[in-house]
């Protein structure tokens, strides 16, 4: 119900190649680190965004969405669904195309925010798990 595969599509193929990703650290055994690094794979630049603003996969990184001074496409959100709702406002403040919360990732009350002004928006799924899909 949240995740198309045509919305899925669009986001991966041609919403655009920057992705902030919320919860990007240096820390290699967190899902983020090797999420981001098949969406590199993948062509798309990785913006870490992180209370650490930490330089992850040779990006620099932000503490906020607000702080990242260029656009971003996409806003894959990697932090629990209590916090998620906040940081999908966020992505719709700052002028992003797309939301994306990961797997485990729910809150239907900001998808149909999210939705309502006129983002695309996938919850609960992988975009390294979805990317392999498109190729078939």
């Amino acid at each position: 119900m949240y995740a198309d595969t045509e919305t899925i599509h669009r986001i991966l193929t041609g919403t655009g190649d920057t992705w902030a990703v919320v919860g990007l650290s240096n820390n290699r055994s967190r899902a983020a680190y090797g999420v981001a690094e098949v969406l590199q794979r993948f062509g798309k630049r990785v913006v870490p965004v992180h209370p650490k603003a930490e330089r992850v996969h040779g990006e620099d990184g932000y503490a906020s969405l607000a702080d990242i001074p260029f656009p971003v496409d996409v806003v894959d959100v990697f932090v629990n669904s209590e916090l998620a709702g906040a940081v999908a406002d966020e992505a719709v403040s700052a002028g992003a195309s797309a939301v994306w919360f990961q797997l485990g990732v729910i809150d239907e009350q900001a998808y149909e925010r999210t939705r309502a002004a006129g983002l695309d928006m996938v919850m609960d799924r992988c975009p390294a798990i979805e990317i392999p899909a498109l190729e078939r």
